[in-house]
């Protein structure tokens, strides 16, 4: 095998072990449920108080 081959084998690797995972990840994203979950627990909404501590006068 001759430098060019090495280096077309390189290049061809590189280009496999960086798009590869991206496109399994895309294939695997795609199967699973999009629909945005509701939390089990609803939090109260912060009105930016603090409760329990006095306001200085």
């Amino acid at each position: 095998m001759n430098l060019m081959d090495g280096l077309l084998v390189t290049l061809l690797n590189t280009v496999v072990c960086i798009t590869l995972p991206k496109v399994l990840s895309v294939i695997t994203a795609k199967g699973e449920n999009t629909t945005p979950s509701t939390p089990a627990i609803p939090s109260p909404e912060s009105r930016g108080e603090i409760a329990g501590v006095m306001d200085a006068a």
